[in-house]
């Protein structure tokens, strides 16, 4: 049976924090939960190597990641600096882009 991907929202991560027992695997949504980022935060993590997927999956295939290693993050406020400073470069360069963009008169979606 195959269970549809939802949205991280505040009630499932709530329900994965308080459950008995954390799953050594989490998926990348659980991962954004637990460390209080956005689902879509997780691939820039994972570019920059500050999150480091278990295996080597390819470019389209789902991540898991291991618990150790992600209450380890959590729990280091130097990763936590780090991880905030590549999303906010991120963002701030991708908007730039965009601006740029629509003050040329060029659709930001052509490239």
């Amino acid at each position: 049976m195959f269970i549809a991907k939802k949205n991280n929202a505040p009630a499932d991560a709530a329900t994965l924090l308080n459950s008995l027992r954390v799953p050594a695997r989490l998926h990348s949504s659980e991962v954004a939960g637990m460390l209080g980022f956005q689902d879509h935060d997780i691939p820039v993590l994972v570019v920059a190597r500050l999150l480091i997927p278990l295996g080597k999956p390819v470019a389209n295939a789902p991540k898991y990641f291991a618990l150790v290693d992600v209450l380890a993050a959590g729990q280091d406020r130097e990763w936590l600096a780090q991880a905030t400073r590549v999303l906010t470069k991120y963002w701030r360069d991708k908007n730039s882009r965009k601006r740029t963009a629509g003050a040329e008169g060029v659709d930001p979606g052509e490239t």
